[in-house]
């Protein structure tokens, strides 16, 4: 599933995936969307932009890792910060990928999460 507010990111984000063997049960433009979406479909993985309107990213992983403690999630920002880094990652993010990412950036996160196709 993946979770962005910009309709461009989340098409280049299904382009990699899909081109890469994965399969993109939901799309979702804002945390709180995001939340009732996973709630739904229960995906294998998530992509999570940070800053959305509506439900932040931190806000809405809060969410689903109270729904499911075991869910993957990958947190995807232009905002490198590291207070937001760790702030994701204490609260249950698996990994962090900065914009701009590539294809080569995003299959290293999910190979390094063991979550290939």
């Amino acid at each position: 599933m993946i979770v962005d507010d910009s309709s461009l990111m989340r098409r280049m984000m299904k382009n990699i995936l899909s081109r890469n063997g994965y399969n993109i049960v939901a799309e979702a433009n804002s945390g709180k969307l995001g939340v009732e979406m996973f709630k739904k479909y229960r995906p294998d993985i998530v992509t999570m932009d940070v800053v959305m309107d509506n439900m932040n990213g931190l806000e809405a992983l809060t969410h689903i890792k109270n729904i499911a403690p075991e869910a993957c999630v990958i947190m995807v920002s232009s905002m490198g910060q590291e207070v937001i880094v760790r702030d994701a990652i204490s609260i249950g993010a698996d990994d962090f990928l900065l914009k701009p990412y590539d294809e080569d950036d995003l299959m290293g996160s999910l190979k390094k999460l063991n979550m290939s196709v």
